[in-house]
């Protein structure tokens, strides 16, 4: 609330949208201490979007997803930005976040069968999980969602950074309950992943989030070489040793869903940011970039990674100069996959620029 009414003092009675954030990204500077912020203004009635705002996540994520997908559409056309921010915690103890698959199944449903640029992450006020809150244009709230429609004058540029290699062949899952697998193949998931891995998941009572493997749901021909683009990774949020279990960040996996368990590679995870600031910086020349944004999996950061380098910094300095660039660390990531429709993202850097339609 006293960053409200700072920003309030500051800009006037302005709508402010955004929330909490493990951390912010900057032309100069980044970091997740938690002193961090990030602002951008829009001042021009061309490139300033319009919001949808929804407090009902509490209530029910799918209902609320498709009250913001159903006003959204009727600001939207074909085709334009959507981007989608909303509050990750749902309940800290015992720990439950809202589901972005969810929210983003929702949205679509609501907004019909029309083409739209969906992008946008989850908030967290840390690290650890600890909460999220959001800025709804007026106050601060918690269990909300917004969605920014931008005029069709702009236009989304984007890329996905990765960072994840299989390490098991294809498994079945065989029993899950919501975002809770217990088997693959017939067997505990839990076992069958430490057994693979060699090393116990989270701490000594498996109850800690670990960010040790994911597990990967391969898209398109399952015997294709090896293309990270080609996988929706999930967060382990915790394991269960006396049930078995592992709990995902997302509920969007079923029974029958055909995964490999992914391991975390620090070394693919930086040349995955080079080659897509590479290709940002291609597809963007020439063009009338307005706004960079870097919406970032909080576990990338090198304090949770143990990243050499902090992958952020790559972005931070090889993004060409000419584009101003915001970013922040996310719980989920949401933006367009494989040609499709936009999903929620575990363990990637989604790199977006905004830039006048030609």
């Amino acid at each position: 609330m006293r960053l409200r009414a700072a920003l309030r003092a500051a800009f006037g009675e302005v709508p402010v949208f955004g929330g909490s954030a493990a951390g912010a990204i900057g032309r100069s500077g980044f970091g997740y201490s938690g002193f961090e912020l990030g602002l951008v203004a829009f001042l021009d009635s061309a490139v300033t979007p319009r919001a949808v705002v929804t407090r009902q996540l509490l209530a029910d994520e799918q209902a609320a997803g498709r009250e913001l997908g159903t006003g959204a559409a009727q600001m939207a056309g074909d085709g334009d930005v959507v981007m989608l921010f909303f509050d990750s915690v749902a309940t800290v103890s015992p720990l439950r976040l809202h589901p972005a698959s969810s929210i983003v199944d929702g949205f679509h449903a609501g907004f019909g069968p029309r083409p739209v640029c969906l992008l946008g992450g989850g908030l967290l006020t840390d690290m650890n999980l600890a909460g999220g809150w959001v800025f709804d244009g007026d106050d601060v709230v918690k269990h909300a969602a917004i969605a920014l429609v931008f005029p069709p004058s702009v236009q989304a540029e984007t890329v996905i950074m990765h960072g994840c290699r299989p390490v098991s062949t294809f498994m079945e899952i065989t029993r899950i309950d919501g975002a809770e697998v217990y088997e693959l193949d017939g067997r505990p998931a839990l076992t069958v992943i430490e057994r693979m891995l060699g090393l116990p998941l989270g701490g000594s009572r498996g109850h800690e989030l670990t960010l040790t493997a994911t597990l990967g749901e391969k898209q398109g021909d399952p015997f294709a070489p090896y293309d990270e683009n080609s996988y929706v990774n999930r967060l382990i949020l915790r394991a269960n040793p006396e049930t078995g279990s592992v709990t995902l960040f997302e509920q969007d996996f079923a029974r029958g869903t055909r995964v490999q368990i992914m391991s975390r590679d620090n070394s693919l995870m930086l040349e995955s940011v080079r080659r897509g600031v590479d290709e940002m910086n291609r597809v963007m020349s020439g063009t009338q970039p307005l706004l960079g944004l870097y919406i970032d999996c909080a576990g990338r950061g090198s304090a949770r990674s143990g990243a050499p380098v902090e992958e952020a910094e790559l972005v931070q300095r090889g993004l060409h100069a000419s584009v101003p660039l915001l970013g922040f660390y996310s719980g989920v990531e949401i933006a367009p996959f494989a040609g499709g429709l936009s999903r929620p993202l575990d363990w990637t850097g989604v790199l977006t620029v905004l830039r006048r339609r030609s």
